[in-house]
């Protein structure tokens, strides 16, 4: 599927402005065909109380990466998407430094998307979690217009 043509690194970086991705932090630095990487600078606040980062952390980037990834790839006319199914899978941890999540389509389809996402340690390049999530594409009803906000 290819990349909608709105589509650019400020486009989504101001879609972070005011929400969760804002709060965290969140930075695109890539996006094409098949995949989009997304940076977060661990802080303090992002760790769990035994001082490792706590996975919600991790799925926040994650999940984050691979929708925007759904955003930039949504098929002509598409309104929106919404997440069926997410699953985790978590390796190691960290306690500063930044990570990287690199979101890759699987399944790029009319009605569904499938994204996979590695969150790395950028230091070590160490794997951190593997992640994997569905999305279902949001059509807009008959006889309403596809918004341009998707």
């Amino acid at each position: 599927m290819n990349l909608r043509a709105d589509i650019t690194l400020d486009a989504l970086n101001a879609r972070c402005k005011g929400s969760l991705p804002e709060l965290f932090g969140l930075t695109v630095l890539h996006v094409d065909e098949r995949e989009l990487l997304m940076r977060m600078v661990i802080q303090p606040r992002f760790l769990a109380p035994n001082g490792f980062l706590h996975a919600a952390s991790l799925i926040a980037l994650a999940d984050t990466a691979c929708g925007f990834a759904v955003i930039a790839h949504l098929p002509p006319g598409a309104e929106s998407f919404t997440t069926i199914e997410l699953k985790s899978n978590f390796l190691g941890t960290a306690r500063e430094g930044a990570i990287d999540a690199v979101a890759r389509g699987v399944h790029l389809g009319r009605n569904t998307q499938v994204w996979d996402a590695t969150v790395t340690e950028v230091a070590t390049g160490k794997t951190m979690a593997l992640f994997r999530c569905t999305q279902m594409i949001l059509w807009p009803k008959a006889g309403k217009a596809a918004s341009a906000s998707a």
